[in-house]
């Protein structure tokens, strides 16, 4: 008990850099608040000058916009799941399932589109299978109906609650601890709050679930809260699933230090055109200077003395001007976007349509690319879940492909031709007929789509 708040290397080496790249993801009042920590302080710079440096300090968050257009772009059409299997009764349990995977009321693509968020912020994300806990143990599948107990959902953790595990040689989950923490009040005029820790631990049978209560800076012990099998603990699996695009894809990454490069140098530019504004007076004289300087004062200068004011020419303006579009042309770049870097005086404005084309096509690869990952995630998930209830149900995820914003008469077309061409293959009309009209219905509740699905596939 006393070792399950143990970190694991990993996680330690990688934690303040995740707090780093949420700040950058997030922006706007959560960065500029820390301002401090990422606005670098010049050389022998007064404190009361990089002090108000900071209260100035804003933020041009490109990277945080990138990654929602990826979430959001790959999710434009639902995941539709399909089923080979007879077992009504489980896929009502999956069309459910998909219109409230974690009992919160999460759509599978409203939960899977924030896992692609934090994927792409932090590096990984965990999904986590359950099943609801019971006072008694049913006799049967009838009675665990009755019960609830067999409507397994998914839950999400962060990266950083994941605090330390154990793979085997294939890479899966022999143990996991993740630790959680809330602030709570007794009452809504309690002036007290205290802090609880929750750590859980699983292994491929178990789980124990310990708390620990901190209040007014004293922590109380560390306490068994609940322990007992899993919901896959007959499958001998640790129901820890880790989600990850890998580390050529987790896009905060590449661009983080690029962003943080960004941000230093577009504040020291406005920064220094402030200061232009405040032109400060240059007084060239030999004599000792006691006079103040000021619209409700006067200057007395003697025959060879001489007064003007300092000016910068501007060139240094320009040439950060042209390194702050630089580097904001290489966010996109190294986020695989060249074609939407935009600004006035960006390369990119200055390209070919052709050139413009080839760009998105690289975009629209590394959108397949998440797709794919986010299908065979969810049709792991599901599977284990049909696994763990005993389904006789096998669950296949299609879609997440189709992110050029298309007409769909010309797909439309596409399929009309296919089929005058009089291939003789039931099962390839069926096949069209199911794409084009799930594609058509993608915004339709799963269980419609599963009916569309089986009266086309029904049909001779």
């Amino acid at each position: 008990m006393k070792e399950i708040n143990k970190e694991h290397p990993e996680y330690r080496a990688w934690r303040h850099a995740w707090t780093r790249y949420r700040d950058l993801y997030a922006g706007g009042d959560a960065l500029v608040r820390k301002a401090d920590r990422y606005l670098i302080p010049r050389q022998r710079e007064p404190l009361d000058v990089y002090s108000e440096r900071v209260s100035r300090a804003f933020y041009e968050n490109y990277i945080g916009s990138i990654i929602d257009w990826y979430a959001a772009t790959l999710f434009r059409r639902e995941p539709v799941l399909t089923y080979a299997g007879t077992d009504g009764s489980a896929r009502e349990f999956f069309n459910a399932l998909a219109m409230d995977c974690d009992l919160r009321g999460s759509t599978l693509s409203d939960f899977y589109r924030r896992q692609v968020v934090e994927a792409l912020v932090t590096g990984r994300s965990y999904v986590i299978v359950d099943f609801p806990r019971a006072a008694a143990k049913a006799g049967s599948r009838a009675e665990e109906e009755r019960l609830g107990v067999s409507r397994g959902y998914i839950s999400e953790f962060p990266v950083e609650s994941v605090i330390n595990w154990r793979r085997n040689e294939q890479g899966e989950f022999d143990w996991v601890v993740l630790r959680a923490e809330r602030l709570l009040s007794d009452s809504p005029d309690s002036t007290d709050w205290r802090v609880e820790r929750v750590w859980t631990y699983y292994d491929r049978e178990r789980f124990v679930r310990y708390i620990q209560a901190e209040s007014e800076g004293k922590q109380g012990p560390i306490q068994i809260l609940d322990e007992g099998a899993h919901g896959l603990a007959k499958l001998r699996r640790t129901p820890v699933f880790e989600f990850s695009f890998g580390e050529g894809m987790w896009l905060m990454n590449r661009a983080a230090s690029l962003q943080l490069e960004h941000f230093n140098k577009s504040n020291a530019l406005s920064w220094a055109l402030t200061m232009g504004l405040f032109a400060m007076p240059v007084i060239y004289s030999d004599r000792d200077w006691t006079q103040t300087v000021g619209e409700s004062y006067y200057l007395q200068l003697g025959k060879d003395d001489r007064f003007g004011w300092t000016e910068p020419e501007g060139h240094v303006y320009r040439i950060a001007l042209e390194n702050l579009d630089r580097l904001k042309e290489e966010i996109y770049r190294v986020c695989y976007l060249t074609h939407q870097a935009g600004g006035s005086k960006s390369q990119n404005s200055q390209m070919t349509g052709l050139s413009k084309q080839r760009d998105y096509l690289i975009t629209q690869e590394v959108l397949r690319v998440f797709g794919d990952k986010v299908k065979d995630h969810l049709r792991q998930v599901l599977n284990t879940l049909a696994e763990a209830r005993e389904d006789r149900l096998e669950v296949d995820v299609a879609g997440l492909d189709e992110f050029d914003i298309g007409e769909f008469s010309g797909e439309l077309e596409d399929a009309e031709r296919l089929l005058r061409l009089g291939i003789q293959s039931k099962t390839l009309a069926r096949q069209v007929h199911k794409k084009l009209a799930l594609k058509y219905l993608c915004d339709a509740n799963q269980q419609t789509k599963d009916q569309i699905a089986r009266e086309i596939d029904s049909a001779e």
